[in-house]
């Protein structure tokens, strides 16, 4: 008779239990773009800087969702050992001219010291792509010769 008496304990225990895992299950989840723009953050603020070069710009469909998603495929060197990487930049078009990025272009690379794979060539408040050499409007032998 005297186990009966722990029957209850047993019972508050296990509901508590269960209570306390919800409550602590049910806090905000951050979304993936939450997500990626954290560690977007965490790298301008930390990350080292290192050349690289712009491979390719990808305009790719999620076949689930259905949306566009537009990549920034860039390569760079650390250490000795060659790193390709890309960069989801659909949410950075703004800050993007996406006509200038072509094969070769050099860029600023951003990297955790820590883990050089995880990498970044744009953010919302840096951006490592560089813009093209300035051209200088050509002249004639002849205007040049005045000048002189």
């Amino acid at each position: 008779m005297h186990s009966f008496r722990l029957y209850p304990v047993l019972a508050f225990g296990a509901l508590a239990a269960i209570v306390g895992y919800g409550l602590l299950s049910r806090h905000d989840k951050k979304s993936s773009e939450q997500l990626e723009r954290e560690r977007r953050t965490q790298l301008t603020l930390g990350g080292r800087i290192i050349d690289g070069n712009v491979i390719d710009v990808l305009e790719l469909e999620d076949d689930e969702s259905g949306r566009q998603m537009i990549l920034l495929v860039y390569k760079y060197d650390v250490a000795g050992v060659t790193y390709e990487a890309s960069q989801d930049v659909t949410h950075l078009r703004q800050f993007i001219d996406l006509y200038s990025c072509r094969l070769g272009l050099p860029t600023s690379v951003k990297y955790d010291p820590h883990n050089p794979g995880d990498s970044i060539v744009i953010s919302e408040t840096w951006s490592g792509l560089r813009k093209s050499a300035i051209q200088l409007p050509h002249r004639s032998v002849a205007q040049s010769r005045t000048l002189v």
